[in-house]
C-alpha cells in the first residue's frame, strides 16, 4: 500500500491550472501554429470557447501567431521530400488562407523539377529498365505529391528546363 504522507509524482495535481493563455505561449515556444491548429489545441483546456478567438487576434496583433511563418515552416521541412501539390494540401489542412497558399505554391513550381529529381535519386540509384520498374517510379513520386507532368520528365531523363539551359553552354567549347 501506497503511505499518503510520502512524496508522491501524482500528487502534483495541487498546481493551479495554467491560463490558456500560457499553453498557448508555450504551444508557439515549440513551434509555429496555424489559428486553426493552435485554436484545435487549445479547446480541450477552455469552459467558454469565445475566449479563443480573442487571444488569437491579441497573438496575431503582437505578431506571435504568424500565417507567414506557418508557411515557411512548412516549405523549409517538406521541400525536401514532398512535391507543391502534397505540401499545398498540407497547408489547406492546417487552414491557411487560399493566398498565402497561392504564393508557396508560386515558390514550389519553381524547383519542383529539382525537387522531383532529388527525391527520386535518393529513392532509386538507376533508372529504370522495364516498365513496370518505371510504373513503380512513378506511383512512388505522386504520392510524393508531385505532378505528373514532373515525373515524366524526371523519369523519363527529358529535363527540358536543364537540356535548354546546358545547350547554350556546351556550343561555346
Amino acid at each position: 500500500m501506497v503511505d499518503p504522507s510520502s512524496p508522491n509524482p501524482q500528487s502534483r495535481k495541487s498546481k493551479p491550472p495554467r491560463s490558456l493563455r500560457s499553453r498557448a505561449l508555450a504551444a508557439l515556444a515549440r513551434r509555429e501554429y496555424s489559428r486553426r491548429e493552435l485554436e484545435a489545441k487549445l479547446r480541450p483546456f477552455t469552459e467558454n470557447p469565445a475566449e479563443i478567438p480573442e487571444l488569437l487576434d491579441d497573438f496575431e496583433r503582437r505578431g506571435w501567431l504568424s500565417e507567414a511563418r506557418v508557411v515557411e515552416q512548412v516549405l523549409a521541412s517538406r521541400r525536401r521530400r514532398f512535391g507543391a501539390q502534397r505540401i499545398t494540401h498540407e497547408l489547406r489542412g492546417k487552414g491557411i488562407s487560399e493566398g498565402a497558399i497561392g504564393a508557396a505554391r508560386e515558390n514550389l513550381q519553381d524547383s519542383e523539377i529539382a525537387a522531383a529529381r532529388g527525391v527520386w535519386q535518393r529513392k532509386f540509384k538507376t533508372a529504370p529498365t522495364t516498365a513496370q520498374e518505371r510504373a513503380r517510379h512513378m506511383r512512388f513520386l505522386q504520392g510524393r505529391g508531385f505532378s505528373v507532368d514532373v515525373i515524366r520528365k524526371v523519369v523519363s531523363g527529358h529535363l527540358d528546363d536543364e537540356a535548354d539551359d546546358n545547350s547554350g553552354d556546351n556550343a561555346d567549347e
